[in-house]
């Protein structure tokens, strides 16, 4: 029986167990005894607290795209009364935070978006995920343009992003977040009244 106040600790271990192993090996290639091993913990544990390999994917990748919505809310937050310009290019800077870029987070969300296309869970996740992007950018939009001109740009601008992060991750070089910041933004002036810029 595991200590009380442990499962927390524990599904922190196991989680970053298992962003290493991606790192690593890729997902495909991890098994539950590396993610056991890495953690310090026997198998035992990560059927406890996540039933399987999948359900500790899903808790990685809810895990993920929790950091991705704490950073674009942090930095809206900050902003409230800005422009729509502005509180649109911190949106685009939570995407590219720094929890985001690190390679384990990038080869996390590679997989995760293959792995989605073939697993239920993951995908339910995977278009949360995008639903909730997709309706912040369009609220911001929504406040300078009419509706479906704001739909349109923001779907282009997440789009974007989506492409900007595919490009590096691909890329087998650092990720530059500056000049993926540089390139949104400039779509994003783009779709704003010149009045706005």
């Amino acid at each position: 029986m595991p200590k009380l106040g442990m499962q927390p600790i524990r599904q922190r271990q196991l989680i970053d167990a298992t962003l290493d192993a991606i790192n690593e090996v890729g997902l495909h290639d991890t098994t539950i005894a590396q993610i056991a091993r890495r953690a310090g913990v026997s198998t035992g544990i990560i059927g406890h607290y996540f039933r399987d390999k999948n359900g500790l994917l899903e808790a990685t990748m809810r895990d993920i795209t929790s950091q991705l919505r704490q950073a674009i809310l942090t930095r809206l937050r900050a902003l409230e009364g800005a422009s729509a310009k502005i509180r649109l290019e911190a949106i685009v800077a939570g995407n590219f935070d720094e929890t985001q870029i690190h390679s384990a987070a990038m080869k996390a969300w590679l997989d995760f978006w293959a792995s989605s296309m073939h697993q239920p869970a993951l995908y339910r996740l995977q278009q949360l995920s995008n639903r909730r992007l997709q309706s912040t950018i369009t609220v911001e939009f929504r406040r300078v343009l009419g509706r479906d001109a704001a739909r349109d740009a923001a779907y282009g601008l997440v789009a974007l992003i989506d492409g900007l992060w595919l490009r590096g991750a691909l890329s087998g070089e650092p990720f530059d977040p500056h000049r993926a910041e540089a390139l949104a933004n400039r779509y994003i002036g783009q779709h704003l009244p010149e009045n706005l810029q």
